[in-house]
């Protein structure tokens, strides 16, 4: 059997701790009673923690673990879980953990972190040159804080050598999944996948994640321009017509955007457009071609090329997933 432990911490996300336990240790099991046939195990799956105490949870639940760090001699994989807390306390606070990454790194066990539980890999240093991915949200102050590691928060799952990455908070499903194909073959994964009634294979977190189009600053200009462009997006007008009616030069207007925003208008222009329509797809059952129209777009197959640039799916796709009808 393959051993997995997943190393608990204070203040960790619950469900991706036993959420990631219960995927390994039923892998083999619970189809094969689906199927009236024999279980076989597969994992032995264990949760560690520092000293072998009960951890606390950030939902205020005490989780038993069943050996201390030190206790780990050999392992196929450890599993950092997503960190719940206050990231930076959590670092600060569990030098322990941040050594044993470090020494499993050494010894080429598999390393496999979830979500914020990312930064405890980048803390230790060992994703420096290396592409890695963690939740949406946490991008930029992952970006800030370890700036060597080659950071894809589009990906819902990064692999680089021996380590792997998932991005969100509930992504330790697709990153159990992926490792159980990788340990013992498609054809147990899927089969899991089934037995949890669960999709496999997603490979985006483009259609969860926020467009960052309202970042905070001080420009009254720029908020004068996306005031007016939240109201009218979806009219054909130019970066020169819109420089014009703000009574600047097309060369102002775009670098005013890019340091108040990190794009220019163009750019902005597009996402409001795209998240526009991503809402009409949400609460409409207006024909994906009505809303590409009403969102400013004449071209349906530019505009779903930039749709799925931008959000990972196609606009129908998105339809299926999110709608709330």
């Amino acid at each position: 059997m393959k051993n997995i432990y997943i190393l608990g911490f204070d203040q960790a996300l619950a469900s991706a701790i036993t959420g990631v336990l219960d995927l390994f240790a039923l892998a083999g099991v619970t189809w094969n009673r689906i199927q009236s046939t024999q279980p076989t195990p597969i994992f032995n799956v264990q949760i560690a923690s520092a000293n072998g105490e009960p951890i606390r949870c950030i939902n205020g639940i005490n989780l038993g673990a069943h050996v201390s760090f030190d206790e780990i001699k050999q392992a196929d994989a450890l599993i950092i879980p997503t960190i719940g807390g206050p990231i930076e306390h959590v670092l600060a606070n569990n030098p322990a953990l941040i050594e044993l990454i470090q020494t499993a790194n050494t010894k080429r066990w598999i390393l496999a972190g979830n979500c914020t539980g990312n930064f405890l890999l980048a803390h230790a240093g060992i994703l420096n040159g290396k592409q890695a991915t963690t939740h949406w949200g946490f991008k930029d102050q992952f970006k800030k804080q370890y700036p060597k590691v080659n950071l894809t928060a589009e990906f819902m799952l990064t692999r680089d050598e021996h380590i792997y990455c998932a991005g969100g908070g509930l992504a330790w499903f697709d990153l159990g999944l992926h490792m159980i194909e990788r340990f013992v073959g498609f054809e147990i994964a899927i089969q899991t996948a089934k037995a949890f009634v669960i999709d496999y294979r997603r490979d985006s977190q483009l259609s969860y994640s926020l467009m960052g189009l309202a970042k905070p600053h001080k420009d009254t200009l720029i908020k004068d321009v996306q005031n007016w462009l939240n109201l009218n997006y979806a009219k054909n007008i130019s970066i020169d017509e819109l420089a014009e009616r703000f009574s600047v030069s097309k060369r102002t207007l775009i670098r005013r955007f890019n340091q108040s925003l990190d794009m220019p208008p163009n750019a902005y222009i597009q996402g409001l457009r795209i998240e526009g329509a991503q809402k009409l797809l949400e609460e409409s059952e207006m024909q994906i071609e009505t809303i590409m129209n009403k969102v400013g777009y004449e071209d349906a197959s530019s505009f779903r090329r930039l749709f799925k640039s931008k959000t990972g799916v196609t606009p129908s796709e998105y339809r299926s997933r999110f709608s709330r009808r």
